[in-house]
């Protein structure tokens, strides 16, 4: 834990506990407003919690060149990334891909997609559709442990942030309310709901709300999508390729647009966005995982769209590669964030129950 980071973040959190001006900001000043003091733990619990919708920032009296030098922003964004990297495992992997996200995830698409393509040439025997270039023995055989193994290593993480924020046992009311906060994207609305003001200073915009929204609801019907595939080929014996009107293209098709346009809005809007009000080293990681998420979603459509022709081996090794970087970096990039947020939330829902 660094303990400048935590420091300084906490010399912040209290100024704003004694001024209020902002109380009727997101989440984070009615947690800070509960308390008086505050421990290591529930500074990273705060800055978990922080949606970086930088309201605070734009309507602070305290920011340079007040000798406060409040950035709390950038403050509690410094703390949360810091607290990514020391849950992670290894730790020294997630700083690595936070400094050099792009070239990380870049190699790792070529080189599985290369693979992938190597593996091509030992197609079975049978097969339809994408099977008739790699079996679904195999599929299984590198994406299970693939997709497992990460999510192993963030519930080893989730366990450490729990211990070191105070959580206890989660009750249905807790996770109701922070599931409810997510699907709303609640703290990206602003205090008045005019929205946040991330990529225009101190003009309100939801543009970065509804750009997250098309993300959220495209990544989660993908993951229905592939669900219902697996359902129907395990539990119904229906194998795929799988027609447009089917539960897996129904699903999966409008979930690759909105992850597609979802991401370009997020990468969009981060190039707006002052960098000086996040966490700067945080900047390629971040734009390496938006471009990695939305990169899932336009290879699948393209491959779906090339069905039947001479490009399908080249896009599936293209796209297969995109969604096994995508899940083996799930621990150090920041799809970790929906994790400790949700957990954020949840933590805050409790302590709002037992207030």
């Amino acid at each position: 834990m660094s303990l400048d980071l935590i420091n300084e973040a906490r010399r912040q959190i209290e100024i704003c506990n004694a001024c209020r001006y902002c109380e009727g900001y997101c989440s984070v000043f009615p947690a800070i407003n509960r308390q008086r003091a505050f421990a290591d733990g529930d500074v990273t619990q705060l800055a978990n919690l922080c949606h970086n919708c930088r309201g605070c920032y734009y309507a602070c009296q305290f920011t340079e060149p007040h000798e406060f030098a409040l950035n709390l922003p950038k403050a509690l964004a410094e703390v949360r990334a810091e607290s990514w990297e020391r849950f992670a495992r290894p730790a020294p992997f997630a700083a690595l891909f936070q400094r050099a996200g792009v070239a990380i995830g870049a190699v790792l698409v070529a080189g599985i997609a290369v693979l992938f393509l190597a593996l091509q040439a030992l197609r079975p025997e049978n097969g339809e559709g994408f099977y008739a270039y790699l079996s679904h023995a195999a599929m299984v055989s590198i994406f299970a442990p693939a997709f497992i193994a990460p999510l192993a290593i963030v519930a080893l993480g989730l366990r450490d942030y729990w211990r070191e924020v105070g959580g206890t046992a989660i009750r249905l009311p807790h996770l109701r309310a922070a599931l409810g906060d997510v699907a709303r994207l609640k703290n990206l609305s602003g205090g008045q709901g005019q929205g946040c003001n991330f990529e225009k200073g101190d003009r309100f915009s939801n543009a970065r709300r509804h750009a997250h929204q098309a993300t959220l609801w495209g990544f989660l019907l993908c993951f229905a999508s592939t669900s219902s595939g697996t359902i129907l080929h395990y539990g119904f014996g229906m194998e795929a390729p799988y027609g447009f009107f089917s539960l897996p293209k129904l699903l999966g098709v409008p979930g690759g647009i909105l992850l597609t346009l979802g991401c370009i809005g997020l990468a969009v809007l981060k190039t707006k966005a002052d960098r000086d009000l996040g966490a700067p080293k945080l900047w390629g990681g971040e734009m390496a995982f938006v471009m990695l998420l939305g990169l899932t979603g336009f290879t699948g459509l393209l491959l779906y769209a090339a069905t039947g022709t001479g490009a399908v081996p080249a896009l599936l090794a293209i796209h297969l590669g995109t969604v096994l970087a995508l899940f083996l970096l799930i621990p150090y990039s920041k799809m970790v964030h929906g994790f400790y947020r949700l957990a954020a939330l949840i933590r805050d829902a409790q302590i709002r129950g037992a207030a």
